[in-house]
């Protein structure tokens, strides 16, 4: 089924999982989107079986948790059962876990201040990591060793493309950077400068499937839609409440057409990335600001999560 302004208006709330006893600080589709995990403030690390969800069975698949160091910014792998994550107590060191065993594979040590931003690449096994320390690492999950280092001038949030190839660094909320991953030591091969905006910063950057776009989150009144390769601003998308300057999280559908991003009135808005026009304003009744937010990669359902709650939405059968 193709995504339409009118079929993102009849998605309903499908399942409600109610596991955590604090903030749910990220989830994220394994490739597949056979399965979500998510993290947790309560130290938890809950994995949910998404072709369970036509059950009547309000389970996840799996709890484990990271009492010792916290867990934040989870991420799957190319490999269904293994993830690395950001900590936040005791160190800024990142993790490789296997689901399978609930072990660690290797620790990645070298952030002195918290994560803030990770990204795996969609064809290897790199990632990059940005922290409030002013860094960008590149890492292999392979080696503990990290890969490469850059140093920046103010708080870093980053992404690959969907080829691997390149990624992009937003730097101090005004401009982004676009870096090959085969001579990033050499600098940017492209700098974009936005409008810098004082009452708010970025929160996160992220690419559209096709490559073409990029978005730009705030923890503001608005997310920003820019073209990949001159760095244009498309699009400013506001008309949604986060006056407490929330990270929420904005996300592209697959398909690259539409862009989703949750409110803090636990509303969901849906804009058309090539009109600018908002399509859809859905109501899950959640209790608290969005702050976590994805289409499956692969199905026709997507998530959201507000302070303990996840919901998982899918296409209403009435419509």
């Amino acid at each position: 089924m193709k995504l339409t302004d009118n079929v993102l208006r009849s998605f309903r709330v499908a399942k409600v999982f109610r596991e955590n006893s604090d903030k749910i600080n990220c989830f994220d589709f394994s490739p597949n989107g056979e399965t979500v995990i998510s993290s947790s403030d309560d130290d938890s690390i809950v994995l949910y079986d998404l072709q369970l969800f036509l059950l009547p069975l309000d389970r996840p698949k799996r709890t484990l948790y990271s009492k010792k160091y916290g867990v934040d910014l989870i991420r799957y792998t190319h490999a269904a059962n293994t993830v690395v994550y950001s900590s936040n107590k005791i160190d800024d060191t990142i993790r490789y876990l296997s689901l399978h065993d609930n072990k660690y594979i290797r620790y990645f040590p070298g952030h002195t201040k918290r994560v803030v931003a990770l990204s795996m690449s969609p064809v290897d096994d790199t990632f990059i990591s940005g922290s409030l320390d002013k860094t960008i690492r590149l890492w292999d999950l392979r080696s503990p060793n990290c890969q490469g280092l850059m140093h920046l001038q103010g708080k870093p949030v980053c992404s690959f493309d969907p080829e691997g190839l390149i990624f992009a660094a937003g730097v101090n909320s005004e401009m982004v950077k676009l870096y090959d991953l085969r001579s990033f030591d050499k600098g940017p091969f492209a700098t974009f400068k936005m409008q810098y905006d004082r009452t708010c910063e970025w929160t996160g950057l992220k690419f559209s499937n096709d490559g073409k776009l990029i978005l730009i989150s705030t923890n503001g009144g608005f997310i920003r839609l820019i073209d990949a390769f001159k760095g244009a601003v498309l699009h400013t998308f506001g008309g949604y409440n986060n006056s407490k300057a929330v990270t929420l999280e904005a996300s592209f559908t697959p398909d690259s057409q539409f862009i989703m991003i949750g409110s803090e009135d636990g509303k969901i808005h849906v804009w058309n990335g090539e009109s600018g026009m908002k399509v859809a304003v859905l109501d899950g009744k959640h209790t608290g600001p969005i702050t976590c937010l994805q289409f499956n990669p692969k199905f026709m359902t997507f998530a959201s999560a507000c302070s303990n709650m996840v919901r998982q939405w899918a296409l209403s059968s009435s419509d």
